[in-house]
């Protein structure tokens, strides 16, 4: 079985969103979305996202499974 487990460090920059969410933006420069709620949640490649300091920004890629390694890393399973 294979896990895949997301390192922090691979994490360039944590950005809050008007809506409660964050978009992870990754050291490669793809991005993935957890939800209000702390849930990896899909956003589309390309989608205009506005920031809680009413900046805005477009995401590119759409990385869940590496949000979901973030959120759930100290959770087991593996093995």
């Amino acid at each position: 079985m294979t896990s895949f487990a997301v390192d922090k460090a691979q994490v360039e920059e944590s950005i809050e969103l008007k809506d409660g969410s964050t978009v992870y933006i990754f050291k490669d420069g793809k991005m993935g979305m957890e939800d209000k709620f702390g849930r990896p949640t899909y956003m589309e490649s390309g989608h205009v996202m506005e920031t809680k300091d009413d900046k805005q920004i477009i995401m590119n890629g759409n990385e869940i499974w590496r949000v979901n390694g973030l959120l759930h890393k100290d959770h087991g399973g593996g093995g």
